[in-house]
């Protein structure tokens, strides 16, 4: 996480982060870097469908249509972020940890992320494994390395 606060240092950006499933994991990662005041903004913890809508701007019809475990609210958490946080990117995860899938929804190790900053936005979803603590550990990781590829793809003067 180092390396990624000094990048953002030294492009002069700042970043947000809308968590789910992680519950603030992501924040409590970067936040634990001395320094990372200088980057990094704050963090929206939107675990329910409400949340999202109230926090992050997420709309009710993409939530009915997709579900919260989709790359379409991702998407939307991280657009929401940017804006309500004021920050040049944004990250966001949701998905399901488990340990249990509820009737018909999405199956365990089952995550979205999205991003957004100037210039560029993206959402996808992974497979993972493992029980909740590892899965939530993982995302934090895949998120810090979707906004250290997504720095890589703008230039300062793009975001």
């Amino acid at each position: 996480m180092e390396n990624l606060i000094k990048e953002l240092k030294e492009k002069g950006l700042t970043l947000g982060s809308v968590e789910s499933l992680t519950g603030g994991l992501f924040a409590a990662s970067v936040t634990s870097v001395p320094g990372a005041s200088k980057v990094f903004k704050g963090a929206l913890i939107t675990y329910t469908a409400e949340e999202k809508i109230a926090l992050a701007n997420v709309k009710k019809e993409t939530l009915d249509k997709f579900g919260v475990v989709s790359s379409e609210v991702a998407l939307e958490m991280a657009r929401g972020g940017r804006e309500k946080l004021n920050v040049d990117i944004c990250v966001s995860v949701t998905g399901n940890a488990g340990p249990t899938c509820e009737p018909g929804g999405k199956p365990v190790g089952e995550v979205h992320l999205g991003i957004s900053m100037k210039g560029y936005e993206k959402s996808f979803q992974i497979s993972l494994t493992g029980n909740r603590a590892h899965i939530q550990s993982m995302c934090v990781e895949e998120m810090k390395k979707l906004v250290s590829r997504s720095l890589k793809l703008a230039s300062k003067s793009e975001i």
